[in-house]
């Protein structure tokens, strides 16, 4: 499939730089897959979208502020290290960039007496740096040092709300376990009240886990996209909530999932049954790159609450699989008709 069959004209001033506030006043586009028709509401209005028994999968995963500006200890010169993904309890695989020379042994050098040593190249900008502080000293440093790694397109938001609101502005109310350089953004809509209003209206909230990592930020540069290939990330499905899963797929109960990460880690996790036909969701702990583009067959998730994406991007080709690439046309020239908010900090649509 080719990878222009995803490319559409967005206007610059609808890409959302700013988050809506309160968080649930947002626009949310319903789409109806069976009938295919086009509602539009107040994302708050989530409420009266949902049944009581459905099944609403969150990913609990919280970001941190994966991006240290540092200085070379020789010459004083800027660097930036982006890290990607944690290896032992002081190393970390990362981006390094800052300069054109990077050698094995260099040390840059931060805030606070912090400093880390370039070990190795591992894969074009990624290497392997090894810190001075481990686990929670380090954690704290980073915490405390770090920058939210915001997309290329809202670049202006850190000086515009100031590192210390972002940190906070880019992060699910229910994010629980550290680990993603990006936000699950499906998730920015919630609210603890609305969360309680579906909770009383007896709609199930389930959580699972993925960490978002640098693939979200990749670019796919292949002409047909099924050469296309996606980052590892980790994810996690606890047995307990496995099971209850399983118990109300089997019962008919609708899965609905909060972001295309939940999307993934539950299509990567499930598996059907050659002799039953049945599905059933896997617990466990994994890395996973599962590549959801049109003509997949959805296993496990019924419908999908998500943001507007990036034109050519891997996440719109993973709802135009839900929702049928015409469909996704459709109603993403009808929401910039309409002038809805796109990407991060953007509105939201339900499909169904």
């Amino acid at each position: 499939m080719k990878l222009s069959a995803f490319n559409y004209i967005l206007p610059k001033n609808l890409i959302a730089q700013t988050p809506t506030s309160p968080r649930d006043s947002s626009h949310l586009m319903v789409l109806d897959r069976k009938n295919k028709t086009i509602k539009h509401k107040i994302f708050r209005d989530i409420v009266n979208e949902l049944n009581r028994g459905d099944v609403l999968v969150v990913n609990d995963s919280k970001v941190f502020p994966a991006r240290l500006i540092g200085k070379r200890e020789l010459t004083g010169g800027a660097m930036e290290i982006f890290l990607l993904q944690k290896e032992t309890m002081d190393s970390w695989q990362a981006l390094v960039g800052g300069g054109s020379k990077k050698i094995a042994g260099q040390k840059i050098l931060f805030k606070n007496g912090l400093f880390a040593v370039l070990k190795k190249p591992l894969d074009g900008p990624i290497w392997l740096v090894k810190f001075n502080l481990k686990n929670e000293k380090l954690d704290h440093e980073i915490d405390k040092q770090g920058l939210v790694p915001t997309p290329p397109y809202i670049k202006k938001t850190l000086q515009e709300m100031g590192s210390k609101k972002l940190k906070k502005e880019y992060q699910t109310i229910y994010a629980r376990v550290r680990g993603s350089v990006a936000a699950p953004t499906a998730g920015l809509h919630f609210t603890k009240k609305l969360l309680n209003d579906l909770k009383k209206k007896g709609v199930i909230i389930e959580t699972v886990t993925l960490h978002v990592g640098y693939g979200t930020f990749a670019v796919v540069k292949e002409k047909n996209i099924e050469d296309h290939k996606l980052h590892a990330e980790w994810a996690e499905v606890n047995p307990v909530v496995a099971k209850r899963l399983n118990i109300a797929k089997a019962n008919n109960q609708k899965i609905i999932t909060v972001g295309t990460t939940a999307t993934r880690v539950l299509e990567a996790m499930s598996v059907i049954d050659a002799k039953t036909g049945q599905v059933k969701l896997a617990s466990g702990k994994k890395w996973i790159n599962i590549f959801i583009y049109p003509g997949y067959k959805f296993k496990f998730v019924d419908s999908l609450i998500t943001n507007f994406h990036l034109p050519e991007s891997t996440l719109l080709m993973l709802i135009s699989a839900l929702a049928g690439n015409k469909f996704i046309k459709d109603a993403y020239a009808l929401a910039v008709k309409k002038k809805y908010r796109f990407f991060s900090f953007g509105d939201a649509m339900l499909i169904r």
